[in-house]
């Protein structure tokens, strides 16, 4: 018992920290405490991203019976998350403060989901992983809807939470499915009862379902219709974190339910991830072509970019699920810099999210329009941006796993989503001066740092990926034996 407390010893301590921190700010002043609770929030997150990251004999360990398992793929994708949601978390302050819904609430329920999302990366059991998920997700579903005199914000809560909730349902029935076929939830059991090439019908079945339920949480099209709306009703900094942390857990649980619990039929369900990540390509590029809101534009983008990430998990390899984590980590860090960028994008003190305010941006700020300009590019994939390697690792991967049709599909999609992201540099450069321009000079030091950040670690990014390749690598030999 205490050697499983101490494999889980990250999950606990935030836990108990988000415990404390509630009744500590519910018996004192409440939201006086806010800002105090998310920057240490964000410093617990930072301390653990390093203890997970570098402590450690790096060694694989499971607790309570194989339900948690704790190994090089779960430490990479705890870090990605953990270090995302704290830059999330402090670049949000500034907005929320100024806009007055800077609640205590807010870093509690970030803090617990982020637990929840811990726990998805390390499901080694089908209870653990629907329980990682719905921790998660109920969380994120109270500050979708945070700013409550919003009609959009309710609507955007709201939504979320009854698609959430038939998302829940599918995974719920497929998973019992499995059970009732497999006889076990442990993924160990599973992989036996799945065979090696062959699996029974039921079994299936309930694969496709539980699929089906992770798809929606990485909003993957046909399940992506929650998205352009939760993105646009969130409050700014809430929309940030959705495109960050919550996407990296969705992605590296699919690969650990499909590998753990099915990789002996991986040519079955490689199948439905194609399938998932051609729609998701082409509808993400094509359908962000038409908006004119910069957030709904992002929702489109993130669609569009987890059928990217989805060709290296449909390759069903090592290298497959290496490029995956790379593409990840890569995408959160555009993320970032971008949702840093739109943050600060404000008129007499109030939000703007129109594309069109963007229009001669380059003279009221030269240096953040660059910063954003090399971030767009990096989000397109053009070379030689960090981006552009991101797509070429899964391509490689695809190609290795001979899906090259995919990867041709790929590109074209690639081509087409270009559009969307040179039309607001078009705008920033060269469209037509703009009679109610931004204001200038209104970031915080956070925001202009985690953009110009960003948009460096894009460019240098190219010389070193800093050992995100190679810890990726490590992860992905990990999961995949």
């Amino acid at each position: 018992m205490q050697a499983d407390l101490t494999t889980i010893l990250p999950e606990i301590v935030i836990a108990v920290y988000a415990m404390l921190a509630l009744l500590g700010a519910v018996y004192t002043s409440k939201d006086k405490l806010a800002p105090l609770i998310t920057w240490a929030t964000a410093g617990l997150f930072l301390a653990l991203a390093l203890w997970i990251g570098l402590g450690g004999d790096g060694a694989a360990r499971e607790a309570f019976g194989g339900m948690f398992q704790d190994d090089a793929f779960a430490r990479f994708a705890k870090v990605v998350i953990l270090l995302s949601a704290a830059a999330v978390l402090v670049m949000g302050m500034g907005f929320l403060e100024r806009h007055e819904m800077m609640k205590f609430e807010y870093p509690i329920l970030v803090a617990l989901s982020v637990v929840g999302m811990m726990f998805m990366v390390s499901a080694g059991d089908l209870m653990a992983l629907y329980m990682g998920l719905e921790l998660q997700s109920l969380s994120l579903y109270v500050i979708a809807a945070m700013r409550r005199d919003s009609l959009r914000s309710t609507e955007a809560g709201l939504k979320y939470f009854v698609l959430g909730a038939l998302s829940s349902g599918l995974l719920l029935y497929g998973a019992s499915l499995v059970y009732g076929y497999a006889g076990t939830t442990l993924f160990s059991g599973i992989i036996d009862a799945a065979g090696e090439g062959y699996a029974p019908l039921g079994l299936l079945f309930g694969l496709v379902f539980v699929m089906a339920g992770l798809a929606f949480k990485v909003s993957a099209v046909p399940f992506h219709m929650w998205t352009p709306d939760v993105y646009e009703g969130s409050p700014t900094p809430v929309t940030a974190f959705f495109a960050t942390a919550p996407k990296v857990a969705a992605m590296a649980l699919f690969a650990r339910v499909l590998h753990d619990a099915f990789g002996g039929v991986g040519q079955d369900w490689s199948q439905v991830l194609v399938v998932l990540s051609v729609l998701s390509m082409f509808l993400g590029a094509i359908a962000a072509i038409g908006q004119r809101d910069i957030k709904r534009l992002m929702a489109y983008s993130s669609i569009a970019h987890m059928g990217y990430a989805m060709i290296g998990l449909a390759a069903g390899t090592v290298l497959g699920v290496e490029a995956m984590l790379t593409y990840m980590a890569i995408y959160v860090t555009m993320n970032i810099g971008t949702f840093a960028f739109i943050l600060s994008m404000e008129r007499d003190g109030r939000p703007v999210t129109e594309i069109d305010a963007l229009r001669m941006y380059s003279r009221v700020e030269p240096g953040k329009a660059l910063a954003l300009l090399v971030l767009l590019f990096s989000l397109a994939g053009v070379p030689p941006m960090l981006g552009f390697f991101a797509k070429l690792g899964v391509w490689r991967a695809a190609i290795e796993a001979d899906l090259v049709w995919l990867v041709v599909a790929s590109a074209v999609a690639s081509a087409i989503g270009a559009y969307y992201y040179l039309r607001i540099v078009y705008l920033m450069y060269f469209g037509e001066e703009n009679t109610s321009a931004l204001d200038g000079k209104n970031a915080s030091p956070v925001l202009w740092s985690l953009l110009m950040g960003s948009a460096l670690l894009m460019l240098v990014g190219v010389i070193s990926l800093f050992g995100i390749d190679g810890a990726a690598a490590t992860a992905a030999a990990a999961l995949v034996n």
